[in-house]
């Protein structure tokens, strides 16, 4: 696994950038979203879909998910990992955003836009962390295999968990779920890729190799995986422009919740490990894994589920804004305490 690539560590950065020139295409250039809006299947954006697929598809590709027969050798890493992503945070993410957006900023944000912040952090809640978690576990020298074996079973859960966990934490919150539609999203933004992908490693290795795979298909599509998150972000914000432009201050109050619920899963998880003496190698990427979030996922659900109330897509899009730079600090954190798991 490698460390952290120019563009992942600067990805805030390019967020914002991002943010600026959708700001500006959807002030000066507004046919542009409204043509590209009229483009729709079951309330899916068939251009703001294939942008998501160009990401999701190559972030499948390099995950080996015959890797799950090695499930055994970290039964206590795993099952702490799926304790946290699946029984705990969904629903802490679910009490931390109804605290601040209902309560805490109640004064600040109108009811309407905090039911809409509330689903777009169910949304992050639900989805636990897949491709960018190689990169914070090589940061840390998180044991490869377990990782692999980590993120193979958790992208499998997603299929099963994601549409019950989002659904029941909706309905909780007041939120009408068009059941339907979320269905439709994961089958789309999930199977799919996650189908594609497998058959492209089987066949791919069968024929060329596990080398050709990484070094020649694995390397071509992350660049395409760069481009689509770029372009879909672009696209999003200039759907998002007047909604920006009348509450700046809302994408400060939105991460808030969400840098709160990040440290607060990552100590979860990390102090877990620790309690079961589990080794650093373990515990790091456990506490990662919680930590982030497959946002590429969460986006693409907000934007099919709530195509009329762009404030659900625009805290799945500040995830992303606030991701890296929090998460190299719980690198930092879990560099420096290293010494604490010796004797694990």
């Amino acid at each position: 696994m490698k460390d952290i690539s120019f563009f992942e560590k600067y990805l805030t950065v390019f967020v914002l950038i991002c943010m600026g020139i959708g700001l500006l295409i959807g002030n000066f250039l507004g046919f542009i979203p409204v043509f590209l809006n009229q483009f729709e299947v079951y309330n899916v954006n068939i251009p703001i879909g294939i942008l998501i697929w160009i990401m999701i598809y190559p972030m499948m590709l390099k995950i080996d998910f015959t890797s799950i027969k090695n499930v055994g050798k970290n039964p206590k890493g795993l099952y702490l990992t799926w304790v946290v992503n699946w029984l705990i945070k969904p629903f802490t993410m679910f009490l931390i955003a109804s605290l601040f957006f209902f309560v805490l900023f109640k004064n600040l944000i109108p009811e309407t836009l905090a039911n809409d912040y509330l689903a777009g952090a169910v949304l992050l809640g639900a989805a636990p962390c897949t491709a960018m978690v190689f990169v914070w576990s090589s940061l840390t020298r998180g044991n490869p295999a377990y990782t692999l074996v980590q993120v193979a079973t958790n992208d499998l859960i997603i299929l099963f968990l994601f549409v019950p966990i989002v659904g029941l934490l909706l309905g909780i919150g007041g939120i009408t779920v068009p059941w339907g539609t979320l269905f439709l999203s994961v089958l789309i933004f999930v199977v799919i890729p996650l189908v594609a992908a497998s058959l492209t490693r089987y066949y791919v290795i069968k024929y060329k190799g596990e080398t050709y795979l990484n070094e020649k298909v694995i390397a071509k599509f992350s660049k395409t995986t760069i481009i689509g998150l770029l372009l879909t972000l672009i696209l999003i914000f200039s759907l998002q422009s007047d909604l920006i432009i009348d509450n700046p201050t809302h994408i400060l109050l939105i991460s808030i919740p969400l840098i709160i619920q990040t440290f607060f899963i990552f100590f979860i998880a990390y102090y877990g490990a620790k309690v079961m003496k589990l080794p650093h190698e373990v515990a790091a990427p456990a506490g990662m894994i919680g930590a982030s979030n497959f946002f590429e996922l969460a986006v693409a659900v907000a934007i099919a589920l709530f195509p009329l109330n762009p404030g659900v897509a625009l805290v799945t899009i500040v995830g992303v804004l606030v991701e890296v730079p929090v998460m190299l600090i719980l690198v930092k954190i879990a560099n420096k305490t290293k010494h604490l798991f010796n004797n694990a």
